[in-house]
């Protein structure tokens, strides 16, 4: 039965990170239009802001981020002036009285970034954006970049939550992605933020890998658990050779088939519930006390470009070259390559090269996948009550697909639509369901599982 069903809802599928999805971003959605949606931004409406460091100072095989190798530290230089040209023409577009409540720094690898220039780089996100008092201040971090000048760098700027990436701690399996990071390594970096005060500390773990097994898996997941993260994500490695070059590097004999990965998964996330973690949408867990697992239940959990989220932010504003936005209109991406990015933030600030407005069913339709992404449940009487009898169309695409499914991955509950416990690894495929754009064969996607 397990077989047939991966055989049926395994296919390649949309992450959901947004909708409509990025394959259906265009070139119609330029600066202007981008400073009319940042002026629109009232000074009740929150704010979330992603900041891209696009380069590191090794080149993971399995990364699919825009990011770029670099030895030298010139080119990080010239990056941030132009990073800090564009921070400063955003922030002086949206309303002084919005408030800031969460800065993501992601990459690529931030904290290659040299003490000075990270302060100065919050320095700069101060002047241009009024920040709220309990702002979340989150860091993806690289171990083999750190040392204590930096540590102490990230404790200025505030940091409240560390972002490890840890994939796999087996020899094999690291060479095999060349990420080399010991088990000791990792830990002295989560001793370090923690004794600088960082309340929370997420550690992301990959099945599917290279050379990977349910032994080797199983192995570093015992040695996250005993770092007692609060976080933990579980994720599938996706093998899209055709965006990322470099993944070629990774030859797909090695990597685990559809079945092993299931397995897999199966396999880490009953380790970290055994554990005590708490399940969070398809590929999170978390300590029942962190605000996560609180927003899951309380059913505020949301989803955007960073994965699952408890920020609420009106807005998300991203902030250098790839850097993808989304706000009340629609979404805006930001140009990826790294020296075009700088001659348009050196000219005029604002870097956007496409996005997309989102329609009133889009809005509809994102709220319907949003919610089988981050509570495997439809309520009909809740979509009626936000978007009115327009959403009918929708229950009925819901009602029919629950109705003709025979694998018993979702069905009705009165008035709801569920996803079973069997159908929740295929939470994407299901979601796609309701994917108008899907269809019209715009962008190709990893597998679902």
């Amino acid at each position: 039965m397990q077989n047939s069903l991966l055989a049926r809802y395994s296919g390649a599928v949309p992450r959901y990170t947004s909708y409509p999805t990025a394959p259906h971003f265009h070139e119609g959605i330029n600066p202007g239009v981008y400073a009319d949606w940042l002026g629109s931004i009232t000074g009740d409406q929150r704010l979330s802001l992603y900041l891209h460091i696009p380069y590191c100072d090794r080149l993971c095989w399995f990364c699919a981020c825009h990011t770029k190798h670099t030895l030298k530290y010139e080119p990080i230089t010239i990056y941030l002036e132009s990073l800090k040209k564009e921070i400063a023409a955003v922030g002086g577009l949206v309303s002084q009285d919005a408030l800031v409540s969460a800065v993501h720094f992601g990459g690529g690898s931030p904290t290659m970034l040299r003490p000075e220039d990270l302060i100065g780089l919050m320095a700069a996100l101060r002047e241009a954006f009024h920040f709220a008092e309990d702002v979340e201040i989150s860091v993806e971090m690289d171990p083999n970049d750190l040392d204590e000048p930096r540590y102490d760098a990230l404790a200025a700027i505030g940091m409240t939550r560390a972002s490890l990436g840890v994939q796999d701690f087996h020899p094999e399996v690291q060479r095999a992605i060349n990420r080399i990071q010991t088990f000791d390594h990792t830990k002295s970096v989560v001793d370090a933020v923690r004794a600088r005060g960082v309340h929370s500390v997420n550690c992301d773990i990959l099945y599917g890998l290279p050379h990977q097994t349910e032994e080797t898996l199983a192995e570093t997941v015992r040695d996250i658990l005993s770092l007692a993260p609060d976080r933990i994500a579980l994720f599938g490695y996706a093998h899209v050779p055709w965006m990322k070059k470099h993944q070629t590097m990774i030859r797909q004999e090695v990597l685990p088939g559809i079945e092993a990965r299931f397995a897999q998964m199966n396999l880490a996330a009953r380790m970290l519930v055994e554990a005590g973690y708490e399940p969070v949408g398809i590929d999170h867990f978390a300590r029942p006390t962190d605000s996560m697992a609180v927003a899951q239940r309380e059913g505020r959990l949301r989803r955007n470009f960073q994965g699952y989220t408890d920020d609420t932010a009106e807005a998300l504003i991203g902030l250098g070259a790839s850097s993808i936005g989304q706000l009340p209109q629609g979404y805006v991406q930001n140009m990826p390559a790294t020296g075009e990015y700088q001659r348009m933030a050196d000219n005029g600030g604002l870097a956007v090269v496409r996005g997309v407005a989102v329609t009133d069913d889009d809005r509809m339709r994102r709220r319907v996948i949003e919610e089988i992404m981050c509570r495997f449940e439809l309520s009909f009487d809740a979509l009626r009550q936000e978007f009115g009898t327009a959403v009918e169309e929708i229950v009925r695409e819901a009602r029919a697909f629950a109705q003709s499914n025979q694998d018993d991955i979702c069905r009705l509950d009165g008035d709801r639509f569920v996803v079973t416990e069997a159908g929740r690894p295929f939470a994407r495929t299901i979601a796609a369901v309701f994917d108008s754009y899907l269809s019209n064969g715009k962008g190709r996607h990893s597998i679902a599982v």
